[in-house]
């Protein structure tokens, strides 16, 4: 594999290797020294080109656990503001010597034309609404370490999840969805017709306006952030009424099973999409998704820079 652009690139045989390589990574990030040499001499970059907090994070201290240098481009400090084109900028950080691309963009489509023009490895860390191949990963990594720790198994063979909100603007929502059915899971998607995007009829999902009635019949609720930011039209009523008929209350969470889970890929809007306190139910497993994530994007980066002749310990 030279590059994570979208997770369909993987299929399900290569998703369940990363979630099976993902699971060294957990027990070295538990180690009271979370580092190993294994990137030693690799050069990460990331070019974020969006505000991000946990993803550029988590990225970032998935290569300094294994000992990569690491890189950091902030548009505010760089020559963009001087009107330097995109091309320019990534040429320019590569003849630095880099092994690894982490890229966010606006765009989406920017991972593929970075690709084109580089030799190093190229990651996808989120492209305008389009794909976020390494958070699908972490999630579909978290469902199944939960499951499993409740004794529910590994598989995801008749899983009913649901993606709840903004799925218009989300990519976590549209590369969830392509995980979760590469590994047999069903999706449901509950939005307003407003928040769903156009094409939503070709995916690999159900579609419901009526949460109330998907929650007991679901194993896990994946709730999105609603994105103000990126509405450029009235979209709803107000965020009073959408949390009334989408929200994920109290009252509402109490319609779940008792084994499902709540996730949500962060940050959340709390009293938004989702209330504070059921954000922090003991069935709330957001706190790990950003753990994993860690995990995650070491055996990512694992796979990536070729260092699969070398124990992970």
């Amino acid at each position: 594999m030279k590059h994570l652009l979208s997770v369909a690139d993987l299929g399900a045989d290569g998703i369940n290797e990363i979630l099976d390589l993902t699971d060294s990574f957990v027990e070295v990030s538990e180690r009271r020294i979370p580092k190993i040499p294994t990137l030693r001499g690799r050069t990460v970059v990331s070019l974020f080109y969006e505000e991000s907090t946990r993803t550029r994070l988590s990225f970032e201290s998935a290569a300094k656990r294994m000992s990569a240098d690491t890189m950091n481009f902030s548009v505010g400090a760089s020559s963009v503001k001087k009107g330097e084109s995109l091309r320019d900028t990534i040429l320019t950080i590569e003849a630095m010597g880099v092994d690894a691309i982490v890229v966010r963009h606006g765009s989406a489509g920017v991972p593929w034309q970075l690709a084109a023009w580089v030799g190093a490895s190229v990651i996808n860390a989120g492209d305008g609404w389009h794909e976020h191949p390494t958070q699908a990963l972490l999630d579909c990594y978290t469902i199944r370490e939960e499951r499993r720790r409740r004794g529910l198994g590994t598989g995801f063979d008749g899983l009913h999840v649901a993606i709840v909100g903004d799925v218009k603007h989300s990519r976590v929502a549209r590369s969830d969805t392509l995980a979760l059915a590469a590994l047999g899971a069903r999706v449901t998607l509950v939005a307003p017709p407003t928040l769903l995007p156009p094409a939503v009829g070709t995916w690999p999902v159900e579609v419901s306006h009526d949460l109330d009635t998907v929650l007991p019949k679901v194993d896990v609720v994946q709730v999105l952030r609603m994105q103000k930011e990126r509405q450029t039209e009235a979209l709803l009523p107000s965020l009073r009424e959408y949390t009334a008929t989408y929200g994920l209350t109290r009252d509402r969470a109490r319609l779940l099973g008792d084994d499902a889970l709540v996730m949500h890929p962060g940050p959340m809007n709390r009293g938004v999409e989702i209330a504070a306190e059921v954000a922090d139910l003991p069935r709330s497993v957001i706190v790990r998704q950003v753990a994993n994530g860690v995990a995650v994007r070491m055996a990512v980066l694992f796979l990536l820079l070729g260092a699969g002749g070398e124990n992970v310990g």
